[in-house]
């Protein structure tokens, strides 16, 4: 079975001896099949809110900085920003050597730097990193030249809609999902026994994928931001 919306979905089935879902008819379901499609997404998120930094989260996120320009916007999906790891991008066209921004607080940059964001003469390569109020990044001095930004932050995660649609935990971590929206499932037909089982398993598969994913990672997350 294959391992998206529609394969969770159809394992949800197969478990109650429910008629299978296809491609063709998954849009259109209604009753009990459209509770087990909210019930995989509502497993999903529920996987999601127990750590932020799953490492199937992680991204590398690559942002042109713009000559003259301080302010840029946070990714519309971030939910915990590594401040400890923004850097200037080697580029031997510009004779630029790779650069660690050091952090800045906003109350250290209002105190001491905030002439830069308006002082045109006052530009160069960026050396501090500043998160501001307004859910935006801010650079130290303001550029006075394209740069590219690398820095890593943690997504949120996704529902899933097209039948197509592929969970960004990975395969082998299916069952966790599955027993999770089995949770919901049964609460759905009101089989209370059944559904604090099923949460026994979740909670379990939770615990595992924790141990394996989270409590084992050996670098140090100290400067986080959380949204």
């Amino acid at each position: 079975m294959a391992y998206d919306y529609l394969g969770l979905v159809n394992d949800i089935n197969r478990r109650l001896n429910e008629v299978e879902l296809t491609s063709s008819n998954f849009a259109a379901t209604t009753g009990f099949y459209s509770f087990a499609k909210d019930a995989v997404n509502s497993a999903i998120r529920h996987v999601q809110q127990e750590e932020y930094e799953w490492p199937w989260n992680h991204v590398e996120e690559t942002e042109v900085l713009l000559a003259g320009e301080t302010r840029y916007s946070y990714p519309y999906d971030a939910k915990t920003i590594n401040m400890n790891s923004f850097r200037i991008k080697r580029d031997d066209t510009l004779a630029t050597n790779t650069i660690k921004l050091k952090v800045l607080s906003y109350e250290e940059y209002l105190d001491k730097h905030v002439d830069t964001e308006y002082n045109s003469s006052n530009t160069g390569t960026p050396r501090y990193i500043v998160r501001a109020p307004s859910r935006e990044l801010l650079v130290v001095p303001t550029p006075d030249k394209d740069y590219e930004l690398i820095y890593e932050y943690y997504t949120m995660g996704f529902d899933l809609e097209l039948h197509s649609d592929v969970p960004n935990l990975p395969e082998q971590y299916r069952y966790v999902i599955v027993d999770g929206a089995m949770y919901y499932v049964y609460q759905f037909r009101g089989d209370m026994q059944a559904s604090q089982l099923a949460m026994q398993k979740f909670t379990q598969g939770i615990k595992h994928l924790r141990s394996i994913n989270i409590n084992r990672t050996e670098y140090v997350r100290d400067l986080r931001v959380h949204f």
